[in-house]
């Protein structure tokens, strides 16, 4: 399949000044001395609206192997929530910064290569992924990043992320942007895709597979919304865990072979005590949900693998669903970090629980390309503006957010646009 080839960004006029608005863009190449950005400190942690603050900061030098990006948009994902909260971790434990920008998706305009870069130039058009590690261990050479004592997230365990107008990553963070895409679509599928690719065909030899079953839950979501289309693209068998039943028609569009809307049971939460009346209950709501997973699959046919992120509302019911020697892969636990499960049904019938972490390069890069290659759907559901990146953060926050995955405008003026010489144009409009 041909790709939609990189066209040079045309000369432009524009004043070299230490400061420029939001979409007001510098000359090519030309790095201002300050930049606007929504930072967290440590003394605001609490709810997005709360925690994230307009400031004017200094815009980040850069090492010799890193890269500045001026930043056309940036997606929106929950460890924007955990850093403003400052839960489970603060970000200021780890990077010890006086401030934190949030954001782990953008896509922009490299503006700046520090001197070793060689893959890279300024007024490449970019989408980046959130792993960096030193690159200088054997996990890195040879092995598996993501296992990387320097493995960490940028925009979450780094202080420089998206939400500001330039920013500063390594530039094997750096991946082609898809140009049949606008910049807010561009911008709002890295960090879930990757993540939901690593979980599904990164851990041998539970590797997704033609004619696998996969549970998937929050389908509707971020991550659901990929893993869905990634495991229909694989020749694999979706179902889809809903919370909203006008959402299945959506899930369904992605491809899904079946939806289970989870609130029509109810054994969600940790696990009663093993042997009591309690247990027996839940056990009971537990195979009637497993019952519903044989209506589409059909009967005693259990999941080989469970797409887990819920966490400690779920994580019961994952560990008793899955098949024998099948797989439970979880990365992350937004309904809570305490995760109970009945041992028995995981020794004596061989089950996996794998922690995944976001993805590597190669790993990202595989998913991007099937972007490049327009085999997937962005799923995007709605862009904010500027303004209104903690009331974005706020609406996931509350659980309020459309299907799909949630972008905001940072250089870009509006919506819509997929080139530079758009964005330039409609900004001095």
């Amino acid at each position: 399949m041909a790709l939609d080839a990189p066209t040079p960004i045309a000369p432009y006029e524009a004043p070299q000044k230490d400061l420029y608005e939001i979409g007001e863009m510098p000359p090519l190449g030309h790095v201002p001395r300050q930049m606007h950005a929504w930072a967290i400190r440590r003394e605001r942690h609490g709810e997005p609206d709360k925690a994230m603050q307009l400031e004017v900061v200094d815009v980040p030098e850069i090492d010799s192997n890193e890269v500045l990006v001026l930043v056309m948009a940036a997606g929106v994902n929950y460890n924007g929530i955990w850093a403003g909260l400052g839960q489970p971790i603060s970000p200021f434990d780890g990077h010890g910064a006086e401030y934190h920008i949030a954001g782990s998706d953008a896509s922009g305009i490299v503006w700046a290569v520090g001197s070793k870069v060689k893959r890279w130039k300024v007024g490449d058009e970019v989408v980046i992924h959130c792993n960096q590690d030193d690159g200088d261990d054997e996990h890195c050479n040879g092995g598996d990043p993501m296992h990387s004592p320097s493995q960490r997230i940028w925009g979450y365990e780094t202080p420089d992320g998206s939400f500001a107008q330039f920013t500063r990553v390594q530039a094997q963070q750096l991946m082609p942007r898809p140009r049949h895409l606008t910049w807010e679509e561009s911008a709002c599928y890295t960090l879930t895709l990757a993540t939901a690719y690593r979980m599904l065909f990164g851990h041998e030899p539970h590797e997704l597979k033609p004619g696998m079953n996969v549970l998937v839950w929050g389908a509707s979501g971020g991550l659901g919304s990929y893993a869905i289309q990634l495991i229909n693209a694989a020749g694999g068998n979706a179902i889809g865990v809903i919370s909203e039943e006008d959402k299945r028609d959506f899930v369904m569009g992605l491809g899904a072979k079946g939806v289970i809307n989870r609130k029509e049971f109810s054994c969600w939460g940790q696990l009663p005590k093993v042997n009591t009346p309690e247990y027996k209950e839940w056990f009971t709501e537990a195979r009637k949900f497993g019952k519903a997973i044989w209506d589409i699959t059909g009967k005693g046919n259990n999941v080989d693998i469970v797409f887990e992120h819920p966490g400690e509302a779920t994580f019961p019911v994952s560990t008793l669903v899955c098949k024998k020697g099948g797989m439970v892969v979880i990365c992350a636990g937004t309904t809570g970090f305490n995760c109970t499960f009945d041992v028995r049904y995981l020794w004596m019938h061989q089950k996996r629980i794998q922690g995944s972490h976001f993805a590597h390069l190669k790993q990202a890069s595989a998913a991007n390309q099937l972007m490049l290659e327009r085999r997937l759907d962005p799923c995007m559901s709605e862009v904010f503006p500027w303004a209104e990146i903690p009331q974005a953060h706020m609406k996931m926050y509350k659980n309020q957010h459309k299907p799909g995955n949630m972008s905001v405008l940072v250089q870009a003026p509006t919506t819509g646009l997929r080139t530079f010489e758009d964005a330039l144009e409609a900004g001095r409009r």
